[in-house]
């Protein structure tokens, strides 16, 4: 294949990639298009786009790593939200570009796989400010030292001053609206059923956090685990129930945390 037709070809995965998607098939091979898919609710979940740092935004894997077990897991666990607490919540994601000032308008956002990240000075210093103004993060799919090395140092970008801490099991997070005491390892897909293998630094779960000067937890970090993951596949009865369970759980919190504090 020729440089052209490649550089073609990435044009249009990424545009592919970027395109909303409007009806998802589940497990039983069931539409679940929403029905009003823009429609105004108290919490959206919200997924940034950020950089990779390379010439096509691709990575070195080949694809997008923010948008990783995208657009189902979203919606999944939508209609999980939806169906075990009260928050009023959209039927659709909303992906948010770490270049745009519609951060602000998203108080609650997830990213995925942060271990892939390159972030700007002024992405920084936007994400500082969308955390400062009372912003939630929730940061997911990391896995081993090398990745961690790389999503610390874009959150020493964003918040240089603020160390990352191990939650603790006090810590009203992991209590708010479920008790998560057995903090267990919440295992992707490629762990599971595929030929990925855990290596010695990725084998234990990091639970862990980055707080303001008041001591409101802004960053919420899964290291070592694939919450997206469990979302994306709480409908198969291949994927362990109880990691789908403590997934959902966590997210729960993770929101219920967000919006209250």
């Amino acid at each position: 294949m020729s440089f052209r037709l490649v550089v073609l070809a990435a044009a249009f995965l990424l545009l592919a990639a970027q395109m909303p998607q409007q009806g998802i098939i589940d497990m039983d091979g069931q539409s679940f298009a929403p029905p009003d898919p823009r429609e105004k609710a108290e919490w959206t979940f919200a997924r940034l786009r950020y950089d990779l740092g390379d010439e096509f935004g691709y990575g070195r894997f080949g694809f997008q790593r923010w948008a990783a077990d995208w657009p189902k897991a979203d919606r999944q666990f939508i209609r999980g939200v939806r169906r075990l607490t009260r928050v009023q919540t959209r039927s659709t994601e909303q992906v948010v570009d770490a270049n745009s000032d519609d951060l602000y308008n998203w108080p609650w956002i997830y990213v995925e796989d942060a271990g892939g990240w390159t972030l700007s000075r002024s992405q920084a210093a936007r994400l500082r400010e969308y955390l400062l103004r009372g912003g939630f993060m929730m940061v997911d799919d990391s896995h081993g030292d090398s990745e961690w090395q790389v999503m610390s140092a874009g959150m020493r970008m964003i918040l240089p001053d603020r160390p990352i801490e191990d939650l603790a099991d006090q810590d009203e997070i992991l209590h708010v609206a479920y008790d998560l005491n057995d903090r267990v390892q919440v295992p992707g897909t490629r762990f599971i059923w595929g030929r990925w293998r855990y290596t010695a630094d990725s084998t234990k779960p990091r639970w862990s956090a980055i707080r303001d000067d008041k001591g409101r937890i802004v960053v919420a970090i899964c290291h070592n685990s694939d919450v997206g993951d469990a979302w994306e596949w709480a409908d198969s009865a291949e994927y362990p129930e109880h990691a789908a369970s403590v997934a959902y759980r966590t997210g729960v919190n993770y929101i219920i945390y967000g919006m209250t504090h």
